[in-house]
């Protein structure tokens, strides 16, 4: 039997009475005497997984280490586990390949950019998750993207994330075959975060296809890539056609976060690892700028200092929304603001 598979069949009331752990689909883990998650520094033999990382409900990634440095500094002081100044360090600094911190039941990891590095990313978080025997995981992805037919500082929640032909799936080669694999979402985490959403009431958000590509320029339709052999009327027609499919904006690491969460034991309708995709645009394909921000995990909006006054203007209603809304909840109302403010001070601009 796989490590934390179990081929017993539960009623849905036995289920629900139950916590929901990580699977891992690889067996081959039960003879090694220890896993080394080689990308983060960590070990089973060297480190105390279940102590350090037991108590961890929410893990938001993203690609930036400083991004993710100040989203859990900002996080700490909102659920009231830290205060400014606070030091957090950095749980990989062993290794310059990924950032790792948390604070209180959030951990907050960077991936870096594309499908390759978010996918070595996740293998170790998913094996790390397990070995600490978390349960009832919440996974987010803080992410930036284009946008496709959307005014600029629109958030994304992604319902699915397709590939570049508009297919809702990811391919891989894998021992010379090619294997595809689901990129679903979990449909309950995303009505979620868009009631979320409407109780703000300040920010345009809707619920769409992210699509994931290959690449930044070519692979996204770009004109100012080193190499380009197609003209600006080939690139609105591919776009149109992206968004008459259900896109709403594109990314680069949608596809393989979805794929591996559910292989690791997403379910939509009971989820384990529920990922959602989302994202806040900065400008949007159509425009002649380069980038925007989306979000099929989350996305964010820029490498920038964050304050108490993200949430909202009101001190006291941020304060009864915080203790409303859960943690993803949360992340949705940071990146909405965050993406407010830079607005307004470009309009001052």
């Amino acid at each position: 039997m796989a490590p934390g598979v179990s081929n017993e069949k539960k009623t849905d009331d036995e289920q629900s009475s139950k916590d929901n752990f990580i699977h891992l689909c690889n067996p081959h883990l039960e003879k090694m005497k220890e896993d080394i998650l080689y990308h983060f520094a960590l070990g089973t033999g060297t480190h105390d997984f279940p102590a350090l990382f037991g108590d961890v409900k929410f893990v938001c990634v993203g690609g930036s280490p400083s991004r993710m440095r100040a989203f859990i500094a900002y996080i700490a002081e909102e659920l009231g586990l830290g205060s400014p100044g606070c030091d957090y360090p950095n749980i990989c600094a062993g290794t310059d390949r990924y950032a790792m911190y948390k604070v209180g039941p959030v951990l907050s990891v960077s991936h870096g950019m594309g499908i390759p590095s978010i996918s070595i990313m996740l293998h170790e978080l998913i094996k790390l998750l397990y070995h600490a025997k978390c349960s009832n995981i919440t996974i987010v992805r803080i992410g930036t993207s284009g946008g496709i037919g959307l005014e600029p500082g629109s958030v994304v929640i992604t319902r699915q994330s397709v590939d570049a032909t508009f297919k809702p799936q990811f391919e891989q080669v894998i021992l010379g075959k090619t294997v595809i694999r689901s990129t679903n979402l979990d449909e309950q985490l995303a009505k979620e975060l868009m009631q979320c959403s409407k109780e703000i009431g300040q920010f345009n958000t809707v619920i769409g296809n992210t699509m994931c590509t290959l690449d930044f320029y070519e692979g996204q339709g770009r004109l100012d890539g080193a190499i380009c052999l197609y003209n600006e009327e080939e690139k609105l027609q591919y776009l149109k056609e992206a968004y008459d499919s259900g896109v709403r904006n594109i990314e680069m690491e949608s596809s393989v976060f979805a794929a591996m969460c559910n292989l690791s034991g997403v379910k939509v309708e009971d989820p384990v690892l529920a990922g959602v995709c989302g994202g806040l645009t900065l400008a949007g394909h159509h425009a002649p700028t380069k980038a925007g921000l989306s979000l099929p995990l989350l996305s964010w909006a820029g490498e920038r200092k964050y304050n108490k006054r993200l949430v909202g203007q009101d001190k006291d209603r941020e304060r009864s929304l915080t203790n409303r809304l859960d943690l993803k909840k949360i992340n949705l109302i940071f990146c909405q603001s965050d993406q407010s403010r830079v607005m307004r001070n470009k309009t001052k601009s």
